[in-house]
């Protein structure tokens, strides 16, 4: 099998196309993910809610953003959801962070479902005792035990986010793919830029696993006594 010769200086002369397919690339990812965690604890919290008329649109809309592929709701939202609503596209960046944003939720809201129902049922029942309403106990004693348990499964959300923000790419946005898919049109040459874009896409995904990595070990010791260091201390 032979290989043909790779040109480095095409991708170099297209270099400012992918710098902004990276900005872009990573504002959808953050956008989505950030908006995904806010509508996912609101969604984890109505699966677990008592009220029928709560537990049941939050598990269909899970169920259905999860059970639907990313591709197809991104081009509904934006070909058809958003016209709908406001009579006109409002741009690929509003439709893919919206699409993003929605279908991350479905995901996170699993997350801090799973999270919650993790921590022993008498952590409630031990700040009930103590007179603090079920919010209150939620809120200051259960979520932080809970967090440090989805931080490892968040962060792969955060990973599979940004891969999968590629997608956006289907409604003409200028990520990272898209720099892709402009530069192999443009010399009818593959190798160049789809390799460009695949150790693009690791980097970042290496730098995020690294922050994850950060945070993780952060929560972990913080829940660890400090101890003073002596001769005998051990070194972590």
């Amino acid at each position: 099998m032979d290989f043909p010769d790779i040109r480095w200086d095409i991708i170099w002369s297209y270099r400012e196309l992918f710098i902004r397919g990276i900005w872009i690339t990573l504002a959808l990812t953050i956008v989505g993910y950030l908006g995904g965690i806010v509508l996912g604890l609101f969604l984890g919290m109505g699966k677990l809610s008592k009220k029928k008329w709560i537990y049941y649109p939050s598990k269909f809309y899970v169920d259905f953003f999860r059970g639907t592929p990313l591709l197809v709701q991104i081009l509904l939202i934006h070909l058809a959801i958003i016209p709908a609503i406001f009579g006109h596209s409002l741009g690929y960046f509003v439709s893919g962070s919206v699409a993003l944003i929605l279908n991350s939720a479905a995901y996170n809201a699993e997350i801090i479902r799973a999270g919650i129902q993790s921590i022993e049922k008498g952590q409630m029942e031990a700040a009930r005792s103590l007179g603090m309403p079920p919010n209150m106990a939620m809120r200051h004693i259960i979520l932080p035990q809970a967090l440090r348990r989805m931080i490892p499964p968040l962060g792969n959300e955060l990973i599979a986010l940004l891969k999968d923000s590629s997608l956006v790419t289907v409604i003409a946005a200028n990520d990272l793919l898209y720099a892709g898919k402009v530069v192999a049109g443009a010399y009818s040459r593959f190798w160049e830029p789809y390799i460009t874009v695949a150790i693009l896409y690791l980097v970042l995904t290496f730098i995020f696993g690294k922050i994850i990595t950060y945070v993780e070990n952060r929560f972990s010791n913080s829940f660890v006594p400090k101890q003073k260091k002596g001769l005998f201390s051990i070194r972590r």
